[in-house]
């Protein structure tokens, strides 16, 4: 990376810069940190399928209670542990057929688990994309990040409000 030769400029020719770099440091920190406050987030425990083989890939109940609840909370509201830390409250996830007519917006879900939510009008997003950390943890495995965003997505539209 090199800088542009502008006189007192701290800009670099890939446009980020050093505060969209700690911007993405803080992000990346507070989405594990997240990750560690929701595994000792007390809730009944679950049942999940099987035995931890190569090919596992746990529930989307599972799934969620790790990924998804430090923000949007253990009943999928928005009102979990570090949503307050937040820039922008996250969505109660419990609506999302109600919004749309009534039908449950599988394809846009999935999308957003994979690619995350993009920039907003007023910077980046504070929700990560989970498909290319799905992809880390299962070793570029593109079936099992498949297998790991349908159980989330089925396990969402269980909990949509009728």
């Amino acid at each position: 990376m090199r800088r542009l030769n502008i006189p007192g400029s701290v800009r670099t020719t890939d446009g980020i810069g050093k505060r969209g770099t700690m911007r993405w440091g803080i992000l990346v920190v507070t989405v594990f940190l997240g990750v560690g406050i929701g595994a000792a987030v007390k809730a009944k425990p679950i049942e999940d399928q099987g035995p931890f083989g190569p090919n596992y890939v746990p529930s989307g109940e599972v799934l969620y209670r790790q990924f998804c609840a430090n923000c949007h909370g253990l009943d999928a509201k928005g009102d979990g542990p570090m949503a307050a830390a937040l820039k922008v409250p996250p969505a109660n996830l419990t609506l999302l057929a109600k919004k749309n007519m009534g039908k449950f917006p599988r394809e846009s879900v999935e999308r957003t688990l994979r690619f995350g939510t993009g920039p907003t009008a007023h910077g980046t997003s504070d929700m990560p994309a989970w498909g290319p950390i799905f992809q880390f943890f299962d070793k570029n495995n593109e079936r099992a990040v498949q297998r790991r965003i349908k159980n989330l997505c089925d396990y969402l539209e269980s909990v949509q409000v009728k």
